[in-house]
């Protein structure tokens, strides 16, 4: 996992798994609608975010797939 300065940081790859293998295109709709976390970082490859601001996110919005 990539850290940078003690951050989890996490692209759309892990996101598609943190919410259940869904698609990348789906991850794009969800990760540009209000609400979700802005990325820390947008990169050549992507954007990135905070791993914990997307659970907190998933928390809330996708009670369901909560660990």
């Amino acid at each position: 996992m990539p850290t940078v300065k003690g951050m989890d940081l996490v692209g759309v790859a892990e996101i598609r798994t943190m919410l259940g293998g869904i698609s990348r295109q789906r991850v794009s709709i969800i990760a540009n609608t209000k609400g979700f976390p802005d990325p820390v970082a947008v990169l050549a490859m992507g954007k990135v975010w905070r791993r914990r601001d997307v659970e907190r996110w998933i928390k809330v919005n996708r009670p369901d797939l909560d660990d």
